[in-house]
């Protein structure tokens, strides 16, 4: 069985929207990504920290288009590492103070997650990796995950 070099790592998405301008609003001024380009009414790229891009919006086949009805397939979300719990924190309370809904928060053990949706009903979680030395893990080692809720008011503290 071949396996993937563990080096590697998830460098962008590309999202379908149906409204680019909305779409740059949510991930721009709620999230705090930045426009690194933009081409006309069709197609832009967002990153953090100077990267080329981690986010690409397009409506190049869902200008005014539907967010797919429940029960179907798709992209279940997009994940976004942050690198410690006061820069997560952070971005939780501009999405807050934006009246952004959060559709879930849950600890994992391995980390914490929050999970919302954009504009057009693509799911989004923020998440923070606690230390791999703190992984709850079984008697044989293995790493053992919960979905336990989080304590949203312990992370808007951080």
């Amino acid at each position: 069985m071949n396996k993937i070099d563990p080096g590697v790592t998830v460098g962008h998405i590309h999202l379908k929207v149906s409204d680019l301008d909305r779409s740059i609003t949510f991930y721009r001024d709620v999230l705090g990504f930045e426009v690194t380009q933009r081409v006309g009414d069709f197609v832009a790229f967002l990153s953090a920290g100077g990267y080329h891009h981690h986010v690409g919006l397009n409506t190049l086949q869902s200008k005014g288009g539907t967010a797919a009805p429940a029960g179907h397939t798709g992209m279940y979300h997009a994940a976004f590492l942050f690198p410690n719990r006061a820069a997560l924190a952070q971005t939780v309370r501009s999405i807050l103070s934006a009246g952004v809904p959060l559709s879930g928060a849950t600890d994992h053990g391995v980390s914490e997650a929050v999970y919302l949706s954009d504009p057009d009903g693509n799911g989004v979680e923020l998440y923070v990796d606690r230390a791999p030395d703190d992984w709850p893990r079984d008697t044989d080692g293995n790493i053992s995950m919960n979905n336990t809720p989080l304590n949203l008011d312990a992370l808007l503290d951080a």
